[in-house]
């Protein structure tokens, strides 16, 4: 068997995961190979594992396949029932030592810290304690829950120690990154926090090297659709072109979606379109609950990666009132850009964490958590816009989203790193 002449390896929650930075993974991993790695590895959860944790998941017979040369493993747990959750941290652990002990050149790149950096830290520091000698660079993403949830929770509940850990194994790697500017200020000031409490000094290392990466997006899958495929996918759900406002999304109160059936079931626009919540996730059934059997509601749960960017291209208007709560805020909003790039109508959405710079001045935006403001955004897109202030919107929305083009992100993640960057040796 050949061996890898550059490998890239990904520890990520993967797809089916309904979650961006499954997306992210996925276009990191298919520009990889036209930018000379012959072997991109995702590791990542088995299914039972997925599905035992309650994430939302995209249906499982629809998954688009990934590109030749990209092998996602999904390494089984070690150990039986008497070492719970560890067993898979230990599978992925191992295999990635399995592939260190190769001669082989290797990126590793760990996207949601909490545990995939820990796992890409103890695999390398174990592949050189046996003597391997791997010529490996590491990179880590914070891609955003990993502060507002992970962090945070620290902060609040007074479990400083778990916080050092996460700040220790993120600035070991090469390369420290976030997925936008808001995110860099939140690990920042979240360091500062513990530095307060613990007269370590994290933030002044995190300020200095920490650098952004925003999501790597394919915009050739949402940019010059055709027009008889969205008009065949809106067919199949009994919708028509402009006759929808789209809320698609992970089905969760910091989405918005609560705000958002109550400002639909305000606003005068409700007589013209239907509202589409499309997506799974933790609220899905209290969102049924709630809006009962209101016939200018949809609901869909299967929507794939194929059909996405077609009702995208086909809604009135794209709604994600996304709001802070405490286990989550928005860091940038992927699906946001995605959006922009399919064209149709614009966007809606609010000022909270890194929306801004996913939608740059290009959307309508409102105060979070204001159900009166999305009421009334929703009558000015379907109400009071003329053809023309939509085409000139929806022009500029892609103009800006497309500075998220994976390729670029691509190369700009892999270009030589400013020296200042780089890890700084631990004192032992």
């Amino acid at each position: 068997m050949t061996r890898p002449n550059r490998r890239l390896v990904i520890v990520v929650r993967a797809d089916p995961v309904i979650c961006g930075h499954s997306g992210e993974a996925r276009n990191l991993a298919e520009v990889a190979r036209t930018r000379g790695f012959d072997d991109v590895r995702l590791l990542t959860w088995p299914i039972p594992a997925l599905q035992a944790a309650g994430l939302p998941l995209k249906p499982l017979d629809r998954i688009t396949p990934y590109g030749d040369g990209i092998t996602v493993e999904r390494p089984e747990p070690v150990g039986d029932y008497r070492v719970p959750d560890g067993r898979y941290v230990a599978g992925l652990t191992g295999r990635l030592v399995e592939l260190l002990a190769e001669p082989v050149p290797t990126t590793c790149l760990s996207m949601y810290l909490a545990p995939h950096d820990v796992v890409v830290g103890d695999a390398v520091a174990a592949a050189r304690a046996a003597g391997y000698a791997p010529d490996v660079r590491t990179m880590a993403k914070a891609v955003g829950s990993d502060v507002t949830n992970v962090i945070r929770s620290c902060l609040r509940e007074g479990r400083f120690g778990a916080a050092v850990v996460l700040f220790t194994t993120f600035l070991a790697n090469d390369r420290v990154l976030a997925v936008s500017e808001y995110t860099r200020q939140e690990i920042i000031a979240s360091a500062r926090d513990v530095d307060a409490h613990c007269g370590t000094r994290f933030a002044e290392e995190c300020a200095r090297r920490v650098a952004v990466s925003y999501p790597p997006i394919d915009t050739s899958a949402y940019l010059d659709l055709d027009p008889a495929a969205v008009d065949a996918a809106l067919h199949r759900r009994g919708l028509e072109r402009d006759g929808y406002v789209l809320f698609l999304s992970r089905v969760a109160r910091a989405k918005g979606i609560h705000d958002l059936v109550t400002a639909f079931a305000r606003s005068k626009a409700r007589s013209k379109v239907k509202l589409v919540v499309a997506g799974n996730g933790p609220a899905r059934d209290q969102v049924r609950a709630l809006t009962g059997d209101d016939d200018r509601i949809v609901h869909l749960d299967d929507v794939d990666d194929e059909e996405k960017p077609l009702l995208m291209r086909g809604c009135a208007a794209y709604a994600l009132p996304t709001k802070p709560e405490p286990e989550f805020v928005e860091t940038f909003g992927i699906a946001l850009t995605e959006k922009m790039l399919a064209g149709g109508g614009p966007v809606i959405t609010t000022t909270t964490g890194g929306t801004g710079e996913a939608v740059g001045d290009t959307a309508i935006t409102v105060a979070a958590g204001d159900v009166a403001g999305i009421a009334a955004a929703i009558d000015r897109v379907v109400l009071e816009l003329s053809p023309g202030e939509r085409a000139a919107m929806e022009v500029r929305a892609r103009e800006h989203a497309m500075a998220f083009d994976r390729v670029r992100v691509f190369d700009d993640l892999f270009a030589p790193p400013d020296p200042i960057t780089l890890a700084t040796p631990r004192s032992a």
